[in-house]
């Protein structure tokens, strides 16, 4: 087979010169052409056109004022001329066709590219921060590198002209180019000469162009600095920049995301978005789907910090409009034209890596050849060096732009999907549960921004293999097809593992989706989980959905294995069938022919191999940016059409309705089954409640009061004003909704910020408004008992808050907003008398007074206040008049005093106000308190992973990897040692000593050896028996290493599986038992993290890195026993560098670790700030402050930016250092093998040998390094796993006495000097209680916010441990018995009514112990029957979390609940709230009935409800006031209850 090409030849071709002496330095007494060309022009071109290449993404300024200096304009103009020299020139060689035409078409190609790429980085540089100053000093030093080839050029085409005379007029105008050239580099030279202002005044006003601190290298490190911005070329290639960040992660230092570098400018979040959308606009535009309306809609957009003009999130999409524009269209605008640039650099470096394969053949066939010149040698160590340095140059240049480009589209979707959520209609959005939103933004995000990564794979690696291919062609001819041919057939299998997996993955992720949101409400209603000793049950639940998870996990795994099984097997099979096919054509099999197949087959592999996980991916990445679009395209509010933009008749009115329906379902989809927003408590069941033909008139400056049974549409009416349901007809009119709303919805929605914080909710502080609120709002007090004061932190849904302060909060919230119209959703309904009065008082009629009020209540004493009532039943509004109108028509008790509230409710919170310690921000003390590990990852977070797999089946697993590690290296032995017998027998050969095996254990087909050349004889005849044995044995060898490699891929999946399950179990198990304190004190969003993004590693990511680094350690060490045997002196150099390679691996994984730590760390914030977003949607929308959450998301994704973009920057500043040391390695190694060679000292087969090792395992020590720091950062998920599996406080579980089952039999209670804490240092919640209740005593508990009501029945149900004394149940210590045998023989009604979103059925009775007539005898008792059955029974859902009922009603169903119950005790927590009078009346009746002889435990709502008590037990700071029957307190003129019972009264 003729081809075969030598580097030598290559040379003298391309230089037109003699083979011997291919490369001539000197000729006829000056430079050669060729190394004049080459090295003097070609190679500073090149340099030139890299170091260019880096200024070209240089950040610009945002707005430019200044004039451009005039040496600026000089040298562009002469660049741009020198790019059209160079192309006449182009023209002009291949016009003149002379002998050394490659060696000119090169040198003219790259000084175009050269040129070309120049200018792009000078107009990049003329609009950046460059501008007022001369540039980068590299630039002119650069181009004055190629200005002696410039000269030499000269000369020559001067003799030439000369000798020839002006014969060729082509010749002459080369030289006078040439001339021109020269011109033009000195021109562009003395644009440097020109003045630019580089003064203190024109470089502050660069930074203010580009809204960017003016950063100065002499400002100490503590200052904020910004990373790369500013950078020089060497300091951005080899990330000198990045060296201070290291030093303090080295120190320790790297604690807090303020501790790492600001991204540069390009990177900003703001900065990004605003790019996105632009483009969002013009694929908009360009698909002509922007509707002509819109410039004058535009300004009617959204409610928007009170202004509709700043409607930016409308950009993103718009109703209908957003069905069209696909998110992967915009992606591919923004991002596409720099991100396939990017791809020249991989197409470079993946040619570059051809050319090892054919430098190392040039140096063995070097070391083969006695007498070879040692030039040969020389040129192939050139060769090799230049390669592999330029290879690994641009490989590290690529993978670093394009993390920066992932990262980019990282900002972009996650910032899309929160605009998005802010402004869908509630209908659309109760199509996806919270876990749904979130896993958006997290897992699918996460895997489109992986595809950034792997697409240019997808077109690297077709061409990798078919250049392979090109090459086994020229070795064997058309015998290539047999074996190919097995790889085509493959291709199906392929497909078929490929569908597998895609669907296997669709199906986790729906099943993670589910899990994920059952632990989200397992977590917000965890209070009710444990009152109601439910946590087995719903372990189960959890584990059932685990169960299905793993179960399609289980089938990935092993897919995953036996694609490495087939693609480790397919290089035995191809070689095989090669090889018949070859001898089947006739052909004899040569050693040559078989050792370059080999290694050809390896180089085939190494595509087919990496392509699955590539188109793996990819097709993650379509599902989930399907699932993204899904989201995307759903409809969104368009209040411009909701509202009704003409003003109505009367000028006065604030909100019109005429014949206005509307409806909780989406307008074109009737399948909605759940309500998303806080507003909608009172909406019945989407699919069958409406609000019909409302009409309804407002006045400005009026309350109006509306009022009506439970579920008769009281919210609703209140959210169809806001704008979040849909109108099905009739009209709406709101005057001056752009100002928004001030609403307080029914359940308070508080976010985790300071009590200051939330009443501003971003507001400027005003302070007297500030403190007329505070009074207005009847806060003052509560203000003084937290240990902040207006600066404490309330935890995540306030839950350090009590029922009736977070009412007051979020009223005073609204308050401060200022607007004209306010929405106030039942208010009143959480607190007591004394405090209803002032609220109504003091600020409905007081500081609101001049505002257009609306009122949902149940307090009938207050609506004589108004001056319009609205009677509402069934969605309709029956009636609307005046309060003495209106009035007759509803029932109330005659005495309003007897219905007037108790004292407020105080939650487990309202004692323990101070759970969180105030900080300055929420983020600081999430990053306080989950920052605990620093350093090293300790031995127990290892030895809990083995623990995990299991100890046998760890075992198995490394024997399994040594055994396929033995087998490969003894089958690499088995060549070399064929190579040296054939060798001994006179055959002529080539030495090649990569087996394909070998290939799959590292990522370079540079890396390969073998000589193209095949000049070797045919074998003869008596040769062929011993190639058979050979052949056969290597084959047995092979076979025996894909059988390992099989047992080792499925060993290892099922290791994997068996992990996920033992951590996911001890995590839900160890949670589920925490005390209720951990859960107030621990974000939401932070204990999700580990059962959604942590979980998620250590199912996915960290199998696979653990798997990758056991294979390079494995492979490591038979390299090194291999290379020890074959060539012990090429181990001398590798003991300094691998001195080196410690030392710098050591210096990156200090700083990777806490980077790694910060970056998740700075995700939970966003999470939980999205899922806080989700849960307050209505209340940001209707007060206009949609920008201002945008804004925060923008500032916490900004922060975890940061950090990823840090961690990214950090992997590059190790690869790039690792890559020069193996340069060094290839580059010493090839001088070693050349002077051995001269001293002729060598043996070529075992040369070949080690030096391909020697090769790869400077890769394989740059894999195990990136794979252990990988590996220890997956393992930061085990260590966050553990840490909540082993150091969280637990309730104790253990019991010192067994009750029987029956116990309490009596029911009767008694609390013996009882004394509670909640933490040391804090008062006593319960200070010296002792009470005693008589079996069957009804007893009512009242008393002031604080005074220790909920502490009794928190103490009762061991929520929180007692300090001192005891609680007895017919005389059993309550300690002594095992926690859910105590909570199971009590019942509790609690204030906060939480369902989980499954059937009523479920909710009643999950452990399903009643039969349904009793479930269904229960509701008809609550006056839930209808509702029930109106919904479609017990089997009906609720929806998320309950959404689906109104409060009244969910309150109602957890009444039912407690009818169901057998216990002999039942506390009951201020349970009907929300609930109308009548209803409550009624409810009274059935609890009086039912428990009549049970011990009842009653914290008043209305003190109507306890009059009829056995006593009253007052409470005040935790101590007994007063214990006796109503009667006989009433009768005492001191008693603290009858003060109570006029409290209401004296506000009047």
């Amino acid at each position: 087979m003729g081809g075969d090409i030598g580097a030598a030849e290559f040379i003298s071709e391309l230089c037109h010169t003699d083979v011997d002496s291919p490369f001539p330095v000197w000729q006829n007494g000056t430079i050669s052409p060729c190394a004049n060309q080459l090295l003097l022009g070609s190679l500073p071109h090149a340099v030139f056109a890299v170091i260019s290449a880096c200024y070209i993404s240089v950040p610009r300024l945002i707005h430019i004022v200044s004039s451009l200096p005039i040496g600026w304009s000089l040298r562009a103009a002469s660049t741009l001329l020198v790019f059209l020299l160079f192309i006449g020139d182009l023209v002009l060689v291949f016009e003149l066709q002379a002998p050394d035409i490659y060696l000119d078409t090169l040198a003219d190609g790259c000084g175009i590219l050269a040129f070309l790429v120049h200018f792009g980085a000078i107009l990049s540089l003329q609009k950046s921060i460059y501008r007022r100053t001369r540039g980068p000093a590299l630039l002119p030093v650069a181009l004055i590198l190629s200005i002696p080839n410039l000269a030499f050029n000269l000369t020559a085409y001067t003799q030439e002209i000369i000798h020839h005379g002006v014969s060729q007029p082509l010749q002459v105008i080369r030289l006078a180019f040439t001339v021109t050239r020269g011109a033009l580099v000195l021109v562009y030279l003395l644009g440097y000469i020109f003045p630019c202002y580089r003064t203190q005044r024109d470089l502050l006003s660069c930074n203010a162009e580009d809204e960017a601190p003016l950063i100065v290298t002499f400002e100490p490190f503590e200052e904020v600095t910004v990373a790369e911005d500013g950078s020089s070329l060497l300091s951005r290639l080899l990330y000198l920049w990045l060296n201070p960040l290291l030093n303090r992660g080295k120190r320790g230092e790297l604690e807090r995301p303020s501790d790492v570098f600001e991204l540069p400018s390009r990177l900003r979040t703001k900065s990004v978005t605003r790019r996105f959308y632009q483009c969002w606009e013009k694929c908009l535009q360009s698909r002509a789907l922007k509707r002509p309306e819109r410039p004058d809609r535009r300004p009617r957009g959204n409610l928007q910090d009170n202004s509709w003009s700043e409607a930016q999130p409308e950009r993103i999409c718009e109703g209908e409009a957003e069905h069209e524009v696909k998110l992967l269209q915009v992606l591919h605008k923004a991002f596409g034209l720099r991100y396939y640039l990017l791809g020249g650099l991989k197409l470079v470096a993946s040619m570059l890596a051809f050319a090892g394969p054919l430098l190392l053949g040039g140096l063995v066939g070097f070391m083969e050849t006695e007498g070879a010149p040692l030039s040969k040698g020389v040129w192939c160590t050139v060769g090799l060096f230049a390669s592999t340095f330029l290879a690994a140059l641009l490989k590290n240049i690529f993978v670093y732009e394009v993390s920066k480009v992932a990262l980019e589209a990282r900002a972009a979707v996650i910032s899309t999907i929160y605009s998005k959520a802010l402004k869908v209609n509630a209908p659309s959005l109760a199509r996806f549960n919270m876990g749904e939103v979130v896993n958006f933004m997290s897992t699918d995000t996460d895997r489109v921004v992986n595809f950034f990564n792997s697409f240019h794979e997808v077109w690297s690696l077709p061409f990798q293999f078919v250049l392979a291919l090109y090459l086994l062609y020229l070795q064997v001819g058309v015998a290539f097809l047999g074996g190919v041919g097995v790889a085509v057939l493959l291709v199906p299998l392929n497909k078929v593992l490929a569908s597998r997996i895609l669907e296997n993955n669709k199906h986790m992720l729906q099943h993670k989706d589910g899990r994920v949101k059952l632990m989200t409400e397992i977590l917000f209603g965890i209070r009710v989980l444990k009152y109601y000793n439910w946590e087995e049950h719903f372990t189960q639940k959890i584990e059932e959905a685990r169960k299905k998870e793993l179960h399609h996990l289980k089938l990935l795994k092993y897919l995953d294995a036996v694609c490495v099984y087939t693609w480790a097997a397919l290089p035995v099979v191809i070689s095989i069938l090669t090889f018949i096919t070859y001898v089947l054509l006739g052909n004899n099999l040569t050693a040559a022919k078989v050792f370059s197949t080999l290694a050809l087959v390896g180089m085939l592999i190494l595509p087919l191999n990496a392509f699955p996980w590539v188109l793996n991916g990819t097709l993650e990445a379509k599902v989930s940016l399907d699932r993204i679009q899904r989201f995307l395209a759903v409809q969104d509010q368009d209040l411009s059409v909701y509202y009704s933009q003409v003003c109505p008749e009367d000028p006065p009115s604030a909100v019109q309705m005429v014949q206005a329906s509307f409806s909780w379902k989406q307008s074109e989809e009737a399948d909605s089954v759940s309500i998303p927003d806080d507003i909608t408590e009172e909406g019945s069941p989407p699919h069958s409640f409406y609000l019909h033909a409302l009409n309804l008139n407002v006045k400005r400056g009026s309350l109006v009061v509306v009022v009506g049974k439970v579920g008769c549409g009281k919210s609703s009416l209140l959210a169809a004003i806001t704008g979040e349901l849909t109108r099905c007809g009739g009209e709406v009119f709101v005057q001056g909704r752009e100002q928004g709303f001030g609403l307080a919805v029914q359940e308070p929605w508080i976010q985790h910020a300071t009590v200051q914080d939330n009443i501003l909710f971003g507001r400027d502080y005003d302070n007297m408004f500030y403190q007329s609120v505070i009074q207005a709002c009847a806060l003052a007090d509560d203000l003084n008992i937290l240990p902040g004061g207006d600066q404490t932190e309330v935890g995540e849904n306030g839950v350090t808050l009590s029922g009736g302060q977070k009412s007051r909060l979020a009223l005073a919230r609204a308050v401060y907003m200022d607007k004209e119209i306010y929405l106030l959703d039942d208010p009143l309904a959480a607190v007591d008398a004394d405090v209803a009065h002032h609220l109504m008082e003091k600020c409905i009629l007081g500081i609101l007074k001049d505002k257009t009020r609306i009122l949902c209540t149940h307090r009938i004493e207050f609506v004589d206040k108004a001056d319009v009532v609205v009677l509402m039943d069934n969605g309709m509004i029956v009636k609307t008049g005046t309060p003495s109108a209106v009035l007759s028509l509803v029932k109330g008790p005659k005495d309003s005093k007897n219905s007037s509230n108790a004292k407020e409710k105080d939650s487990a919170g309202s004692e323990e106000m101070e759970a969180s310690e105030p900080e300055l921000k929420a983020e600081l003390e999430m990053f306080g308190e989950e920052q605990k590990q620093m350093g090293t990852l300790s031995w127990a977070v290892y030895r809990s992973y083995w623990k995990a797999v299991g100890g046998c089946m760890a075992v198995a697993v490394l024997l399994a990897l040594f055994l396929m590690q033995a087998s490969k290296n003894v089958s690499d032995w088995w060549l070399s040692h064929w190579i040296s017998h054939m060798k001994d027998n006179m055959t002529e050969l080539v030495s090649v000593s990569a087996t394909p095996l070998l290939m799959l254990s590292f990522l370079s087909p540079g890396r390969l050896v073998f000589n193209a050349s095949a000049r070797g004889s045919e074998s003869s005849g008596n040769m062929s028996s011993e190639l058979k044995f050979y052949m056969t044995v290597y084959g047995s060898l092979a076979a025996a290493n894909t059988v390992f490699t099989a047992a080792r891929a499925f060993l290892f999946a099922y290791g994997a599986i068996c992990a996920a399950t033992v951590i996911h179990k001890r995590l839900l198990s160890s949670v589920l038992k925490a005390t209720m304190t951990f859960f107030d004190t621990t974000p939401l969003g932070r204990i999700l993290n580990r059962f959604s993004s942590d979980i998620y590693s250590v199912d996915d990511s960290l199998p696979f890195v653990l798997n990758i680094l056991l294979a390079n350690v494995f492979g490591l060490l038979g390299m090194l026993i291999v290379m020890s045997y074959g060539l012990p002196w090429v181990l001398l150099p590798l003991v300094p560098l691998g001195a080196l390679y410690y030392q710098t691996q050591c210096f990156y994984r200090y700083s990777s670790r806490e980077l790694k730590r910060l970056c998740s760390l700075t995700l939970s914030p966003v999470y939980s700030h999205f899922s806080e977003t989700l849960s307050g949607l209505s209340t940001v929308r209707a007060s206009g402050h949609t920008t201002r959450f945008e804004e925060e998301n923008e500032r916490r994704l900004e922060q975890n930016q940061r950090c990823l973009f840090n961690s990214n920057a950090a992997m590059q500043w190790l690869d790039i250092r690792l890559q020069m040391i193996a340069v060094t390695v290839v580059t010493g190694i090839s001088v070693i093998a050349v002077i051995q060679h001269q001293l002729k000292s060598i043996d070529p087969g075992l040369v070949g040998l080690s030096l391909s090792y020697a090769l790869s395992i400077t890769n394989l020590l740059s894999g195990l390094i990136f794979s252990y720091a990988q590996t220890e950062m997956q393992l930061v998920s085990i260590e966050r796993t553990e840490e909540y599996s082993t150091s969280i406080p637990q309730e104790p579980q253990q019991a010192s006495l067994e009750v029987s089952d029956r116990w309490p039999e009596r029911a009767r209670v008694e609390f013996v000097d009882v004394v509670l804490s909640y933490r040391p240092g804090l008062p006593n919640a319960l200070d010296g209680v002792s009470v005693e209740v008589l079996p069957g005593e009804k007893i009512g508990i009242v008393g002031r916010t604080g005074s220790g009501k909920s502490s009794l029945f928190l103490a009762l149900f061991r929520m929180v441990e007692l300090n001192q004394g005891q609680i007895l149940l017919d005389g059993v210590d309550i300690s002594s018995v095992r926690l859910s045998d105590l909570r199971s023989k009590l019942a509790i009604i609690p204030q906060d009514p939480f369902l989980f979103s499954s059937s009523v059925r479920e909710n009643l009775d999950p452990h399903g112990r009643h039969p349904d007539y009793r479930l269904l005898e229960a509701l008809e008792q609550c006056h839930l029957g209808n509702v029930v059955q109106r919904n479609g029974g017990l089997d009906s859902e609720v929806g998320e979390r309950g959404k689906s009922l109104s409060v009244g009603q969910r309150q109602l169903l957890c009444l039912a609940r407690a009818l169901l119950t057998e216990a002999n005790i039942l506390c009951i927590d201020e349970a009907t709230a929300s609930v109308d009078q009548k209803t409550d009346m009624l409810l009274q009746k059935t609890i009086r009935e039912k428990f009549k002889d049970k011990t009842v435990l009653t914290i008043a709502h209305r003190l109507n409800t306890i009059m009829d008590s056995d006593k009253v037990l007052v409470m005040h700071a935790g101590k007994v006031v007063e214990f006796d029957s109503p009667a006989t307190l009433c009768q005492r003129e001191d008693s603290a209850f009858q003060k109570l019972l006029r409290g209401g009264e004296d506000q009047v």
